[in-house]
């Protein structure tokens, strides 16, 4: 399995991949500065083998087909240094949601979007924040060594036990697990959006890869 042109990270040639997908609304602020943070992220924990099979894409549910990224998710991306070039916003479809071993989304709407679109995908989409806050209780203990068992078999056994814990671990609020859309926003909201994004992924790529953040 391969990714689309431009979308992957890391593909390992064996065909042995995990593939995560980052759902907002347009695909033109919220998930491709998640996507790309992500990607960042991984390569820093990973270096140049890029995460080892970890492929990362996202698509909107109201995606602007063929559209770049907001000017300001761009800028929000080089202020953490991560790459914004030759992104394309996609339109979210069933083979995305098929294709992916995990979904992460803005908003408890875009979860309940994907989850309608069928293909048993309930266990595998959270929003992102969800998922931060259910990875924060998984004793990474209890997950594949990445050296060891490789870095998928950890991503297929963290989504298991992310999912096994969600009836019994609850946000505190109903608005905990969401991330609003900065589209139409000035910069500084945009640059708000992105610090809550990449501090709800931190512990997100640390539980992926085994490896914590550099400082």
């Amino acid at each position: 399995m391969t990714a689309p042109e431009g979308r992957g990270i890391g593909a390992a040639a064996t065909g042995d991949t995990f593939r995560i997908l980052h759902v907002s609304t347009g695909n033109v602020c919220r998930s491709p500065i998640t996507e790309r943070l992500t990607r960042h992220a991984l390569a820093d924990r990973l270096g140049e083998h890029l995460g080892g099979g970890l492929i990362v894409e996202s698509a909107g549910t109201w995606g602007h087909e063929g559209a770049p990224m907001e000017a300001n998710a761009a800028t929000v991306l080089a202020d953490f240094g991560a790459d914004a070039t030759g992104f394309v916003g996609r339109e979210l479809l069933d083979e995305h949601v098929i294709r992916a071993d995990l979904v992460l989304t803005a908003t408890r709407d875009h979860r309940a979007q994907v989850i309608s679109m069928g293909h048993s995908a309930g266990l595998r989409t959270f929003t992102l924040k969800e998922f931060t806050r259910l990875v924060r209780a998984i004793d990474p203990a209890t997950l594949p060594d990445p050296l060891g068992e490789g870095v998928v078999e950890r991503a297929r056994a963290l989504v298991r036990a992310a999912a096994a814990l969600r009836g019994w671990l609850l946000a505190p609020s109903p608005d905990a697990d969401e991330v609003n859309d900065p589209y139409g926003a000035p910069i500084t909201f945009f640059r708000s959006i992105g610090d809550e994004i990449n501090q709800a992924l931190d512990p997100v790529v640390t539980a992926l890869t085994g490896v914590e953040t550099k400082h």
